[in-house]
């Protein structure tokens, strides 16, 4: 009889009707009036620009070289393409914060991960950083449709961090670039891009800075960077950062992490620079630059000092290559370049994108402050190459400099030098005539900066090549007086001041 029961009230129960009064009113049939107003709303914006960015996946075949026992091994780390060491980190985990795909190290099934891009113009082709597609074997570029193209890379340049690539399709969506002087600290941007794999993703924030030079990125010192808060995260690479009209602005590239994930400071490379290098690599296949062939520091207040300078702004020249631009056109240590073709430079940082910008075999208006006064200069900029610009950093190995002539520290700094022999000269590098080494810097030379076996190349501007040189130079020198020491340190050169007669501040 029990059973019956419950078996009697089921269909009631599964019956039961929903009660005459709901819960809670149904949905309005129009949406309400907003409660709070001002704010961006980047719906129309995503809406109209969102099918331009795509998804680029590349991806790397083992290549596995067989050991003397037939055996396979995988690639060192150095072998490993730049983008997988950014995408996945040292400990990248597949499907983790580190990750989004198969780690490359492991020994089966290649290495595969996912980047951003956009399309550029309506016959397919698309720009995104060079280490996206870095080593890759194969590119694939997947639209908003979920349509699938294999692309060709017509080129990429890891200074600028810009590949182009090409798709076979016609009449697609494409990017508006922006007039990138416009672009100002303080503006509303967007980023569209694919982190960790999840596609089209929108995330915004503002310009935090522009002109940016990012110190963690040395071998990109010709990239001007846009600093932004918009969230970037592994997978955003590549993805355009666009402003209010919907117009590109940047490339997303880079994110400052000590964690690997987003922590407040992204940089985008501006697009008048990304396109430079595009339609380079659409012509010949490679990135042109000019050098002026200087190496330069940057102005600290004892320098200013030390050099008479009006005030901090320019790059501080403590190099001059042989033979370069800059050697033809007069150009010395101890120049500080304050203009470039009427563009002010505020920091040293500034110089390399400005003449890097410039096409080689064009001349550059420099005005540079010399002795007191403002000297205008012409130079005939050339291409940047290789070796030169391994020239422009080097180690801070310190100097060998050998048996040479007796020491000597009757100078107002107390700085023990010692003449470079023969030998040495020509093992540093040195011209005859140049440098002389320094045995003991003595208490204001060595807490300014000055080591046991720096070669001292002048006096501000009063070259020396003797330790008899170094005292003519100094003599005169006034306590409390900030000297100027031209310095190469293995293969660096920089200024140090020093304050006669007490420790630098």
């Amino acid at each position: 009889m029990l059973v019956g029961a419950i078996v009697a009230a089921l269909p009631v129960a599964c019956t039961a009707q929903p009660p005459a009064t709901p819960i809670a009113p149904p949905p309005a049939a129009t949406p309400a009036a907003p409660l709070v107003a001002g704010l961006p709303d980047f719906t129309n914006l995503v809406q109209r620009v969102g099918p331009a960015v795509v998804n680029i996946s590349a991806e790397v075949t083992p290549k596995r070289e067989r050991t003397a026992r037939g055996q396979q091994q995988m690639p060192d780390e150095d072998q490993i393409p730049e983008f997988f060491r950014r995408f996945f980190g040292p400990d990248g985990i597949p499907g983790g914060p580190g990750g989004g795909g198969q780690n490359p190290r492991q020994p089966r099934g290649g290495a595969r991960s996912i980047g951003s891009g956009f399309l550029i113009s309506q016959d397919g082709y698309v720009l995104t950083n060079h280490h996206v597609v870095d080593g890759a074997d194969t590119v694939t570029v997947k639209l908003t449709d979920r349509r699938e193209f294999k692309a060709k890379v017509i080129g990429s340049d890891e200074q600028s961090d810009v590949a182009l690539l090409k798709i076979e399709a016609k009449d697609l969506p494409f990017l508006r670039t922006a007039n990138a002087s416009l672009t100002k600290a303080g503006q509303w941007v967007v980023a569209i891009g694919s982190p960790f794999g999840l596609d089209h993703s929108v995330t915004a924030g503002i310009v935090s800075a522009v002109g940016r030079s990012n110190p963690y990125a040395p071998d990109q010192r010709y990239v001007p960077f846009i600093q932004t808060d918009v969230a970037i995260n592994q997978g955003n690479s590549g993805g355009p950062l666009l402003n209010t009209s919907g117009e590109v602005v940047g490339i997303n590239s880079q994110i400052f992490s000590n964690s690997g994930g987003y922590m407040g400071v992204s940089f985008a490379i501006p697009i008048d620079v990304a396109m430079n290098s595009a339609e380079q690599l659409r012509a010949k296949g490679k990135v042109s630059r000019g050098q002026l062939g200087v190496v330069v520091e940057p102005l600290t207040a004892e320098k200013v000092a030390g050099f008479k300078l009006p005030d901090s702004a320019g790059a501080l020249i403590n190099q001059v290559l042989p033979g370069g631009p800059a050697d033809k056109a007069g150009l010395v240590p101890g120049d500080v370049i304050r203009s470039v073709n009427g563009t002010k430079i505020y920091e040293s940082s500034d110089l390399p994108p400005l003449i890097g910008n410039i096409a080689p075999g064009s001349k550059a208006r420099l005005t540079v402050f010399r002795e007191g006064k403002n000297v205008e200069l012409t130079v005939a900029v050339n291409e940047l190459d290789g070796g030169a610009a391994a020239g422009l950093s080097g180690g801070d190995a310190p100097n060998r400099p050998g048996d040479s002539a007796p020491e000597s520290r009757s100078n107002a700094l107390g700085i023990v030098a010692q003449d470079v022999d023969p030998a040495a000269r020509q093992r540093l590098g040195l011209k005859p005539g140049e440098g002389v080494v320094v045995r003991d810097p003595g208490d204001s030379a060595g807490e300014a900066g000055v080591r046991q076996g720096d070669v001292i190349l002048s006096v501000g501007r009063t070259q020396v090549g003797s330790a008899a040189a170094l005292n003519r130079a100094l003599a005169g020198t006034q306590s409390g007086q900030t000297v100027m020491l031209l310095v190469r340190r293995g293969t660096q050169t920089q200024f140090i001041a020093v304050q006669a007669g007490g420790a630098q501040k």
